[in-house]
């Protein structure tokens, strides 16, 4: 089991992720930013070998306009090198990486142009995990998308454009529920179709419930029949409300208490726990730490 963050590290000197707008896209800058943001990468895989974070999502903003046509850089070929000893520090520390295609990334639009680049930013995600040598375990999180006044029909195009990627793709492709327009329930009807492994938000699910009313407990053991040893553990996202804020956000930290609780009811340990929490790092060592002492006290009581 591992509990991870998403994307950026907090307090960390030297890690902090450089970007640039599109006029300012130059083929120099492009370089100059992917070079400072790789360097920034192997500063935070340093930082969490060193804090035994075993689980982090890499941003998608790590190459500068990736997926964008003003990108005409061949990085994964530049800088192989580079890329190449990153991915062998990465697997030296047991992490396990994955990424997260933003909310532009629809591949259930009925504008095909929306479809099209949704495509392209997905085959830029794989591209650049597989420049790192990660294995299959690695995935790219994905949430079905709009519904477009017509959700059957919505899921139907969905279907038929997942049909429309690469296999490199596929391999790598998990789909999550959202707090608007997929519940768990659809994804897990989804993921039989297209044999992709589902994710279960907690936070998402509090908010877009299905109709059958179970335990997070029993949608997590129903989301872990769709994970097969060729996709490695099965994750899950956890995250808490922000207290005072529109359903949905995040709070600033995890509070232990509630966590503890959360993570005393999953059905079992085998299992990867991705924090979606503003204070990212901070939280997951503060989640693993409360863990190995949960952990300890569970063993000391079972010795007596």
């Amino acid at each position: 089991m591992a509990i991870g963050y998403a994307c950026l590290t907090i307090g960390v000197p030297n890690t902090g992720l450089k970007r640039c707008i599109l006029k300012n896209a130059t083929e120099e800058n492009i370089k100059r930013i992917t070079l400072a943001n790789l360097s920034a990468l192997e500063a935070i895989i340093d930082y969490n070998s060193e804090n035994n974070l075993k689980l982090f999502r890499i941003s998608s903003d790590i190459i500068p306009f990736g997926s964008h046509p003003i990108n005409q850089v061949r990085w994964w070929e530049e800088y192989q090198d580079i890329l190449s000893q990153l991915g062998h520090k990465i697997r030296k520390a047991g992490i396990r990486v994955s990424m997260h295609p933003g909310q532009y990334t629809v591949l259930n639009s009925p504008d095909s142009k929306v479809v099209g680049n949704a495509v392209k930013d997905l085959e830029y995600h794989e591209r650049f995990l597989t420049s790192l040598g990660m294995n299959a375990n690695s995935k790219l999180v994905l949430h079905i998308g709009g519904v477009y006044g017509d959700k059957i029909t919505a899921i139907k195009t969905f279907l038929a454009n997942y049909r429309l990627l690469s296999n490199d793709i596929k391999k790598r492709l998990v789909i999550e529920n959202d707090d608007k327009n997929y519940n768990i329930e659809e994804i897990l009807q989804i993921s039989e179709k297209i044999g992709a492994p589902a994710i279960f938000d907690n936070l998402h699910h509090s908010i877009n419930p299905p109709k059958e009313d179970i335990s997070d407990a029993e949608w997590i053991i129903r989301c872990g029949k769709s994970w097969t040893e060729h996709d490695g553990v099965q994750k899950i996202h956890y995250s808490q409300q922000k207290a005072d804020a529109k359903p949905g956000s995040h709070s600033e930290t995890i509070l232990l208490e509630e966590f503890i609780k959360y993570y005393s009811e999953l059905p079992y340990k085998k299992i990867d726990i991705m924090l979606e929490v503003k204070d990212k790092n901070l939280s997951a060592i503060k989640c693993n730490n409360a863990v190995g002492i949960v952990s300890h006290k569970n063993e000391a009581s079972n010795s007596l």
